[in-house]
């Protein structure tokens, strides 16, 4: 890979959705990546459309993990590899699929994702902020917002 020259010409991406990704071994990953060559690594997260192909609302909880999974990778990673993190949101698995977790549902999500990504973790703060961003009195982490 190394000597293809494909490191000069493209920054890659490691996905992962999941509320407990592999910390250690996507830190390894981005050693492996930096090793062959590569000067940039990004990172992709979810705030929505990663846990079911039927899901029809957002939770919260399990996005907001990912987020603080993959901010555990970029603290054990060299700071000058990680180029960024892509926040997705898919709204639907194939193009033949159903659409799933529509955006208006998947804001506060959103909202939440964006901050602890912003604020390097979450907190009760980051949690108010939120809150009064949104005009929300009470945001549900763990459970489905109504």
């Amino acid at each position: 890979l190394s000597e293809s020259g494909v490191p000069q010409l493209v920054q890659p991406m490691i996905w992962d959705y999941a509320a407990d990704i592999d910390v250690e071994g996507k830190v390894q990953l981005v050693e492996k990546y930096h090793r062959c060559g590569f000067s940039k690594v990004w990172f992709a997260s979810a705030f929505k459309g990663a846990t079911g192909v039927n899901q029809s609302l957002t939770l919260i909880g399990h996005h907001l993990r990912n987020q603080l999974e993959w901010l555990q990778v970029a603290s054990r990673s060299p700071a000058a590899l990680l180029e960024g993190i892509a926040l997705t949101g898919w709204q639907r698995y194939d193009h033949f699929s159903v659409l799933c977790e529509l955006l208006p549902v998947a804001i506060p999500s959103l909202a939440v994702c964006l901050q602890a990504l912003r604020n390097g973790g979450y907190s009760e703060k980051v949690k108010e902020n939120v809150e009064k961003l949104l005009g929300m009195p009470n945001l549900e982490i763990d459970t489905f917002m109504r």
